[in-house]
């Protein structure tokens, strides 16, 4: 499939478009010393915790386990805290629970979307935030605008990477995967969409080593610009 096949560029959110980990500033605010720890803390257990329901219920109309991405964080900020030994507090929880809801992008973010918009090529969100997070998260960063349909994976009760989710896309396009360039910044999530049949790009921002199984994603790049240098 060449790049001039591609019909739809199709995001992850959460560390690809919003920057999960800006949220330690805050944290380090609340609680002095252990910021950073504590954003990428939450962010691990957050993804084991989608991990686990998905996993033990593979049900493709949808795990008996399954709670919305919204209580996953808020659950998973709770142990965090526990693991770190930190006080737990409701207006410490809101406050962070609040920030999540609207958490910065990536300074390329809207131009990138911008250019697209202006080439004619669709754009949208796949991603295992509720709606509810979503809505919130895509309005306060302004791309609301930019994005053809933003896709949670709350309507079929699966978190990636289950082919279910990903079969959300093709559900929603119609189009055939190899047509859908998937941009994430999360290793995992672009091997699984791979695995799945979608051209990918892994937006590398931290420079980690590629992920040792599976085959590599399609495209990498060190930030969305790369999208475009893709597309060509």
């Amino acid at each position: 499939m060449t790049n001039a096949s591609i019909r739809v560029v199709v995001f992850d959110a959460y560390g690809t478009l919003f920057d999960v980990y800006s949220i330690g500033a805050l944290a380090e605010k609340l609680y002095p010393g252990q910021g950073a720890a504590l954003s990428v803390l939450w962010r691990d257990k957050q993804i084991e915790y989608t991990r686990l329901i998905s996993l033990s219920d593979p049900n493709p109309k949808g795990s008996r386990h399954y709670q919305a991405f919204w209580d996953i964080t808020r659950a998973s900020l709770r142990y965090s805290l526990a693991r770190l030994g930190l006080a737990h507090t409701h207006a410490n929880e809101d406050t962070l629970m609040a920030q999540y809801a609207e958490l910065s992008t990536f300074p390329e973010n809207l131009p990138v979307l911008h250019t697209l918009r202006q080439r004619g090529v669709a754009t949208a969100i796949l991603s295992n935030g509720s709606p509810e997070m979503l809505q919130s998260a895509v309005h306060s960063a302004g791309m609301r605008e930019l994005l053809d349909a933003v896709l949670s994976v709350d309507s079929v009760r699966q978190f990636k990477t289950t082919p279910t989710s990903y079969q959300l896309v093709q559900d929603h396009f119609g189009f055939a995967p190899a047509e859908v360039l998937f941009v994430s910044s999360n290793a995992w999530d672009a091997l699984g969409a791979t695995w799945f049949g979608f051209t990918t790009l892994w937006v590398n921002r931290q420079g980690l080593p590629p992920e040792a199984i599976g085959p590599a994603p399609h495209h990498t790049g060190r930030d969305l610009n790369a999208v475009l240098q893709v597309l060509g």
